[in-house]
């Protein structure tokens, strides 16, 4: 596998000098490895993409992370996509992994930011990795009109921009802003004086963290029920039986029902599923931060 190389310059080598699959090939690979489990067209396929799984780690390294660490979580990012891709869906490896590989690495970067859980629901985390980039932006804006923006006003745009409630990005700035200590040290200098470790919350799910992680999966139903809906009645009966039945139906059986081709459903399948990215596509960009 492309993982088998520790170094990272060995790894940037390796994957330079990979191939470039044109959408035939990368889609006979696909069945090869779903189809049949075949070893060496995973390989080929990982291989191949590896060099996109390397750049997308690249981003990451300003969060202070190991680059060989980055690449090895880019690298399972990238062999959890190539599992789970389904050919049939239309669309290519490529646009399909990325979400796996970022998923993969900002988990990483998350969990090895400090000790202490930096964020869980979808709002923390896109406020993880978009607060800096977003508050450099609405400065930069500001200074070019002449206004400056104190604290509170600049938190307020931070929330609208991203799209997340204001308590969230105040909380996130403490976290960034905040750097880790031992639970055993004291609060005060006396000697009877408390230490942290007993201020802590249960660890348990908290009551605002089930609320909003409800919300959440309410919110993702809510867009593909709409996007579903908005497909004509044969495209969501192809969805409904490839995707929501349980075994799905095969392209196959929903021909001969059809009397259609096999081509023709899975033309048919990826017309819809096309329909229906663009359908959330246009509802938010918090669809990716759900979908990731």
């Amino acid at each position: 596998m492309a993982l088998d190389h520790p170094n990272e310059l060995s790894l940037s080598r390796v994957a330079m000098k990979a191939e470039l699959l044109d959408a035939e090939t990368e889609l006979k690979l696909a069945y090869a490895w779903r189809d049949q489990r075949d070893e060496a067209a995973l390989h080929r396929l990982i291989t191949a993409y590896m060099r996109l799984a390397i750049s997308m780690a690249a981003k990451y390294k300003r969060y202070g992370a190991p680059m060989n660490d980055l690449i090895q979580e880019a690298g399972l990012g990238l062999m959890k996509a190539a599992d789970k891709f389904d050919p049939d869906r239309g669309v290519r490896f490529s646009t399909y992994a990325v979400w796996w590989i970022k998923a993969s690495i900002q988990d990483y970067v998350m969990r090895n930011w400090s000790m202490v859980r930096t964020g869980s629901t979808s709002s923390q985390k896109s406020l993880f990795f978009n607060l800096r980039r977003v508050q450099a932006r609405l400065e930069r804006e500001a200074m070019a009109r002449g206004e400056e923006l104190d604290r509170h006003q600049m938190r307020h745009k931070i929330s609208t921009e991203i799209g997340v409630p204001l308590h969230d990005v105040e909380m996130m700035e403490g976290r960034l802003s905040g750097s880790d200590f031992s639970l055993n040290a004291t609060q005060s200098s006396e000697d009877e004086g408390r230490e942290w470790i007993d201020t802590l919350e249960d660890d348990g799910a908290q009551s605002s963290e089930i609320v909003e992680e409800r919300h959440d999966r309410q919110t993702l139903r809510d867009w593909l029920v709409e996007a579903i809906g908005a497909l004509n009645p044969r495209e969501q009966f192809i969805i409904r039986e490839r995707k929501l039945r349980d075994p799905a139906r095969t392209l196959e059986s929903l021909g001969q029902e059809l009397n259609l081709s096999k081509e023709r459903v899975r033309q048919l399948e990826a017309a819809a599923f096309a329909k229906m990215r663009k359908q959330l596509e246009n509802r938010s960009e918090e669809v990716h931060e759900l979908l990731s």
